[in-house]
């Protein structure tokens, strides 16, 4: 069984290929081949994740489990999302909504991390 690279940003094991590019699961780093963009990655300053906080100030990364801090009404569902609600392995984006999330019951979900504490 052929061995996939590891991603030249993190180190991990975990990467896939996708689309004719080499995808790393642990922290979204792309590439082509090892040696091109391993120098890439030596040479530039990767972001490799946001520094997002919590209502609590507590730092937030990856796969994450954060607890729902208050009601959060949700459009076009007639019920919102209770607090207390535990929602696991978060993924940090960029913008207003900063949480990427499946929530039982609701699906694909969008979060402000403002409205969550780390679990």
């Amino acid at each position: 069984m052929e061995q996939n690279p590891p991603c030249p940003a993190c180190a991990s094991p975990y990467s896939y290929e996708m689309g004719g590019r080499w995808v790393c699961s642990e922290c979204a780093f792309e590439w082509q081949s090892e040696s091109q963009d391993f120098q890439n990655a030596q040479n530039q300053e990767l972001v490799v994740g946001l520094e997002v906080r919590d209502a609590n100030g507590t730092r937030l990364a990856d796969g994450d489990s954060v607890i729902v801090v208050k009601d959060l009404p949700v459009r076009g569902a007639p019920k919102s999302i209770k607090a207390g609600t535990k929602v696991k392995n978060i993924r940090l984006t960029e913008g207003d909504h900063n949480i990427d999330c499946k929530i039982e019951g609701f699906g694909s979900m969008a979060l402000k991390s403002e409205f969550v504490k780390k679990a």
